[in-house]
């Protein structure tokens, strides 16, 4: 697909409204990303949100990676991955190379307590997560990540 294609405009916009769903269905950001990016490419499996869990909330509420950008990569990798060790890593890790451009252009960082302006990892970080209802940022980043990832994934 091309980028400028309406198809290609079109499939990012599904991904998005499909990450979005499933954000606002319960699942976090990891997870509801890399679910979008698999149900677009045809893949419906319980294994997908699960593999992500541990990757919500800066991987596991340790200040580590947006769980959404973590969530990206791994949809990219979905599609553009190896499945042996004699295929290039190439173009897998140039779309998640230009995946963490984009979002930290977009952002200003790729960093969950940094994103968020807080650590979740604290109880004081929790109660200001919840008081300033900092999830609708980790909404926005859920979709724009998927968003991006699928942008990327339709240049290909």
């Amino acid at each position: 697909m091309n980028p400028e294609r309406p198809e290609a405009t079109e499939f990012a916009t599904d991904v998005r409204r499909l990450a979005e769903e499933a954000f606002d269905s319960g699942l976090y950001c990891a997870e509801a990303v890399v679910t979008a990016l698999a149900r677009a490419q045809g893949i419906d499996s319980d294994l997908i949100p699960k593999m992500a869990t541990a990757f919500c909330s800066g991987m596991s509420s340790t200040c580590g990676p947006c769980g959404a950008l973590t969530g990206a990569v791994m949809g990219i990798s979905l599609s553009l991955g190896r499945v042996n060790v004699r295929q290039s890593v190439k173009a897998s890790f140039t779309a998640t190379h230009e995946l963490v451009r984009t979002f930290e252009k977009e952002f200003g960082s790729r960093d969950c307590a940094q994103l968020l302006g807080c650590d979740i990892s604290t109880p004081e970080g929790q109660a200001r997560f919840e008081k300033e209802q900092l999830y609708t940022r980790c909404e926005r980043y859920t979709s724009r990540a998927a968003e991006i990832a699928a942008t990327l994934l339709a240049k290909g």
